[in-house]
């Protein structure tokens, strides 16, 4: 039988579990993103990003389980216009 404690630590690890995060979760991306950048960059600064630090920051992010290799232009170029919808959420 569990006692408190053990059930207690249950429903602690049961309310904090984030699913993993894969590259088609372009919403999810961007929010980190914005969480770890805030207003370090404007709209027109996150467009100018080069993707090869745009790929690194991705890979970066806790609970991130694409890899590398699964990476292409087209997923990175939906997280920029995401991220610029956070921004420009975060403004209001």
């Amino acid at each position: 039988m569990a006692n408190n404690a053990d059930l207690y630590l249950k429903s602690i690890t049961r309310m904090s579990y984030e699913p993993p995060i894969y590259w088609n979760d372009y919403e999810d991306i961007a929010l980190k993103l914005y969480e770890r950048f805030g207003d370090d960059f404007t709209e027109s600064k996150i467009y100018r990003i080069r993707f090869t630090d745009l790929l690194e920051w991705v890979l970066e992010i806790d609970g991130f389980a694409g890899t590398r290799e699964e990476s292409n232009e087209g997923h990175l170029e939906m997280i920029q216009s995401s991220w610029v919808y956070e921004w420009r959420d975060g403004q209001k």
